[in-house]
């Protein structure tokens, strides 16, 4: 019945469609559409269906998907076809990816143009740029305070440079990673400043309230994101004597999906940048998209639903363009931003695997394994199409967001262990050698989160200063053990810019009254190009690094096993200092890797006979397809050097 409903709707709605939106040729538009239009309609309608305007607003989402498809490019249409045909095709083990600042790394769009060779030196095929929409100067948020979010910032370049950059990285299968930023925009973006002017229907954007009386209801159970610089959750602005929901900073406004003009407007966005080029939108903040009194307003049911809307029109659109959820939550809500659907990735294909990468850490930290291994036995199997983004640092901090439970598993109090974990890499810790700093201190809570780059978090900087030759190879053969296991683990490895080089934190943020107060500026580096040269040069730390992530990344692609199709075992070796699991081959039996790290400054044995068959693999024929090497073997006893890792097949890479 209710299917009849939708139907006899969509006609309705055709019918109602701009004539000269009607006269266009719109046969593939229109069989996606009805495919999914009893889908489109049901969420639509669960959102909105009590409003009176409801069927006014289905015709305008409808006009939107259908305009911004006949401005899409024959080109990026014909990837829609290709990737419809394969479409399984992001889960192959061939993706590598990079996330950058464009001004950090090339100055602008032109500059980054000019770095594809790097890309391709690296074996890179995956560019995230960061944010390069319109931004206020102090008040960016790093590019996430969006005031045009149709127009590229004028000092990162202009949208026909984009489009350039998109076409070049095309040419060489290299895919586009854009952001769109969807719970908040700039207190200076058009819609604010309108609102601000006192124009109803832009307040009705925004959650903007005449009193304190429903944002104190709110507060009562809406945690702070940042309590140092931005306590609360609502901002009074002067100018309309209102009080607004602003819960990542004072200048980013919370929009309200409660309207669904915010998301056809939403919507549009998203699909005008697939229409610029884009492979891959990244979703910012989409845990904080529906709000909700007596709740922490975050993770509620209908954000999921926006994004399964969200994702229902695009497969309309664009279906060649892939979404990834910024969703850094707690481990058991993580996997639900792939969607709720046994199989297909229903909201977003692709999502930030967070738990992992702070778990790294802690084993970084502790020289062992133990939470390490429960963490990622806690957490809950994702869709079979779907995929992680495994990473060891981006743009943001390192929250301890592990569930206590798995903490005390893992033999520690959650409190003790978390302050253990921020000393230890800010540095505070007897006989770390860690140099990073806190960040999001809650004097309340005790809670803390941790920034720094890369090198300077294992160690790097503090050993070149000292000039000891063996730490600096500890931190270089920890950096790499670390992304060693990010390419193997199953997801697309995303490394971050400049930790290629091995770059150390950058102290010069202090200077600068717009970031001063916010520490996760010195892992946001400007990449020095003389120095970067020093890849070259053999035995240097940056060359020691570059050409060891190249290799591994050569060989990563010749692996079948680590593609992602939840063929992963974890193996328990009774070491609590190593790390191990096994990877399949989804396409061949008897095909797979023995993946094994050790977090220990000393040498580490591994009895093979006690983790069962190993799918077959013959001990005496075993070699890490990384070195090419036969691990040094003692009858089935295996010995793992310090932050080392073996990538451990007997059959040789294809």
């Amino acid at each position: 019945m209710y299917e009849q409903i939708s139907h006899s709707l969509l006609n309705q709605i055709l019918d109602e469609l701009k004539p000269e939106t009607r006269k266009r040729d719109l046969r593939h538009f229109y069989t996606r559409l009805g495919a999914n239009f009893y889908a489109i309609h049901s969420l639509f309608h669960h959102l909105y269906g009590e409003r009176d305007d409801f069927e006014q607003q289905m015709v305008r989402l409808v006009e939107v998907m259908a305009s911004q498809y006949i401005k899409r490019s024959a080109a990026l249409k014909d990837m829609d076809s290709a990737r419809e045909k394969d479409h399984n095709w992001f889960l192959s083990q061939k993706w590598v990816g990079m996330a950058l600042y464009t001004d950090g790394f090339a100055g602008d769009l032109n500059g980054l143009a000019s770095k594809v060779g790097y890309f391709q030196e690296l074996g890179i095929n995956m560019v995230h740029v960061m944010p390069i929409l319109k931004c206020p100067k102090g008040a960016g948020d790093g590019g996430y305070a969006v005031s045009d979010f149709r127009d590229v910032d004028e000092r990162i370049g202009t949208l026909e440079d984009l489009r350039s950059l998109a076409g070049e990285l095309r040419k060489r299968d290299i895919l586009l990673t854009l952001d769109v930023v969807v719970n908040h925009t700039s207190d200076e973006h058009e819609w604010a400043q309108r609102a601000r002017a006192g124009e109803q229907t832009c307040q009705d954007y925004y959650y903007i309230f005449d009193n304190r009386d429903v944002p104190d209801m709110f507060e009562e159970t809406m945690p702070e994101i940042f309590p140092e610089t931005a306590p609360g959750n609502f901002t009074y602005d002067e100018s309309m004597g209102k009080w607004v929901m602003t819960v990542f900073n004072n200048y980013q406004w919370d929009l309200n999906y409660s309207n669904p003009t915010v998301f056809i407007e939403m919507l549009d966005i998203i699909l005008f940048w697939a229409n610029q080029g884009a492979d891959i939108v990244r979703l910012d903040a989409v845990a904080f998209l529906w709000k909700k009194i007596a709740t922490t307003c975050q993770n509620e049911r209908e954000a999921h639903l926006i994004l399964q809307l969200m994702k229902d029109c695009c497969q309309v659109t664009a279906p060649g363009v892939l979404f990834i959820a910024e969703a850094i939550v707690a481990p058991v809500e993580i996997t639900k931003y792939f969607g709720e659907d046994a199989v297909i990735a229903k909201e977003c294909e692709i999502a930030y695997n967070a738990t992992f990468m702070a778990l790294l850490w802690d084993a970084v930290a502790t020289k062992n394994a133990k939470l390490l291994n429960q963490g990622i036995r806690s957490l809950p199997d994702k869709l079979n199409r779907a995929t992680w983004l495994n990473y060891v640092r981006c743009h943001d901090d390192i929250g301890l967001g592990f569930d206590d439970a798995d903490i005390e598993q893992a033999g520690y109090d959650p409190n003790s262990h978390r302050r253990f974990l921020v000393d230890w890499f800010t540095g505070a810790y007897d006989d770390s050698p860690a140099r990073g700093q806190p960040f999001g201190v809650n004097d309340k809570t005790g809670d803390a989160r941790i920034s720094g780059s890369l090198a300077s978090l294992a160690g790097l900087e503090s050993a070149l200063e000292s000039g000891d030759p063996a730490a600096i190879q500890r931190s270089v053969d920890l950096i790499l053990l670390l992304h060693s296991l990010i390419m193997s683990f199953g997801g697309i490895p995303l490394l971050y810019y400049g930790d290629e080089l091995g770059t150390v934190n950058d102290y010069d943020y202090i200077n600068d009254i717009s970031k001063a107060d916010d520490s996760r500026w010195m892992h946001r580096p400007r990449i020095d190009w003389q120095l970067a040269e020093r890849r070259h040069r053999h035995g240097t730390v940056q060359q020691q690094i570059f050409d060891g992530l190249r290799k591994m990344i050569a060989v990563r692609k010749t692996i079948p096993a680590f593609a992602d199709y939840n063929n992963r075992e974890l193996l328990d070796t009774g070491n609590p200092h190593l790390f191990t699991f096994m990877r399949s081959n989804p396409f061949m039996d008897n095909d797979n890797v023995l993946v094994v790290g050790n977090f220990d400054s000393s040498p580490q044995s591994l009895t093979l006979s006690e983790l069962g068959p190993l799918g077959g693999i013959e001990y005496s024929q075993m070699k890490d397809l990384y070195s090419g090497e036969s691990p040094r073997l003692f009858k089935d006893q295996l010995v793992i050097p310090p932050y080392r890792f073996y990538w451990l097949s007997d059959q040789a890479a294809s």
